[in-house]
């Protein structure tokens, strides 16, 4: 890969990771960081999904205010924490947040799961909230809500304009497949093992503009694309823009939305460290001018798919060689790349305390599997995720 536009694979060196490290010079760079996270509610009984999540929101908003909402079936909730620039305080945000919503449900009866997919239950179509924002994507894109009742995990990092995060997003779009891996938590929908890591990544890919961004040359560019598809009815406005790496449209923060809904706190915590520290390193290759990698796009998205399918366990694609190597190993370079980053933001013991965990413990979806092979039985599925909402790690 070159940083001329080619799109064969080029050479390794190139490669974020794989090639010469560079410290953040000139102290710490002060990121923000926040996250966005959806979950399901689920009946403790059946263990079937439940369309409450009014009630439930209605609930958790006396303790959590506007941070709580809901979102696009009536069987999620949608959470968000504050910007953070202690990871140790996010931490404790992304905990306490989540008992709070545990705490909420419980009262109407019910229980919370962090699944990017339904376990069980009849969830297609699924109920849609009330919201003439839903019901005109409904009437627009016809049967492709009917399995959105997929939940995600949403990291923003603070950026200081649109220029600087179309620079960031070009730099990391290689790094996506190993994302998808580490966070792949949707291996079963409504009653049936799909065969996949992440079932979300593979339906939330059938959207008009989803999955990998293009390479952005330059911020007009980005408009006269966003323009395009609003003027052409392939999204409805800049909420539509439903990229892996998205500059947000409400707030100054570049979006990444690649991650399935994370089974624990901890599991949030390391995407998130880890991904302030991407950012970090590809804002300061930026400013050093080092070379961008710019694989295929048609390979960029093999490579995701081959993530979603095969997860942490399996074999992912090398974008810097075109050949298989374990996802593991993708992620371990990944972490060598940003050591200087999560060092330099007191984050370095945290995050690869983190990361250890969850490689000796497998993915969230290894641990779904996990969990149905003990027995044979699903519902040991999301008693395990109801366990683990607020577990700590």
């Amino acid at each position: 890969m070159t940083s001329t536009g080619r799109t064969s694979a080029g050479p390794q060196g190139l490669l974020p990771g794989h090639g010469r490290r560079r410290t953040v010079t000139g102290g710490p760079i002060a990121l923000t960081v926040g996250a966005e996270e959806e979950f399901l509610l689920v009946d403790p009984v059946s263990r079937e999904v439940s369309a409450q999540a009014g009630a439930v929101v209605a609930e958790a908003a006396g303790e959590l205010g506007d941070r709580v909402g809901p979102e696009l079936t009536r069987y999620q909730v949608e959470v968000r924490t504050d910007p953070h620039r202690s990871l140790a305080d996010f931490a404790e945000q992304v905990r306490s947040t989540r008992v709070a919503v545990v705490r909420a449900a419980a009262h109407r009866g019910l229980q919370v799961v962090s699944s990017g997919s339904p376990v069980l239950g009849q969830v297609s179509p699924p109920p849609l909230t009330a919201c003439p924002r839903y019901t005109a994507s409904a009437a627009t894109f016809g049967a492709l809500d009917d399995e959105q009742c997929a939940c995600a995990c949403h990291i923003h990092v603070g950026v200081p304009d649109l220029a600087t995060a179309l620079q960031i997003s070009n730099r990391l779009r290689p790094w996506l497949p190993a994302l998808i891996a580490l966070t792949g938590n949707s291996p079963f929908w409504a009653g049936r093992d799909t065969g996949y890591a992440s079932w979300r990544t593979t339906t939330w890919g059938r959207w008009p503009v989803a999955g990998p961004p293009p390479y952005f040359e330059s911020p007009s560019h980005f408009e006269d694309l966003v323009a395009g598809f609003i003027s052409t009815g392939s999204i409805m406005d800049r909420g539509g823009l439903y990229w892996d790496i998205r500059p947000s449209h409400h707030v100054p923060t570049l979006e990444y939305r690649v991650a399935d809904a994370t089974t624990t706190p901890g599991e949030t915590v390391l995407l998130a460290g880890l991904i302030r520290a991407m950012t970090a390193t590809a804002l300061q290759a930026a400013t050093t001018g080092d070379p961008v990698c710019r694989p295929a796009p048609e390979m960029l998205r093999a490579a995701c798919w081959r993530a979603a399918r095969d997860g942490l366990a399996g074999q992912g694609i090398d974008l810097a060689t075109g050949r298989l190597s374990p996802a593991v190993d993708q992620i371990d370079q990944l972490l060598s790349w940003v050591q200087p980053a999560l060092k330099e933001h007191g984050d370095a013991e945290l995050v690869n305390a983190l990361w250890s965990r969850l490689r000796a413990t497998g993915s969230g979806a290894d641990r779904q599997r996990a969990a149905y092979r003990r027995r044979g039985r699903l519902a040991d599925i999301v008693d395990h995720l109801t366990s683990s909402v607020t577990a700590s790690d």
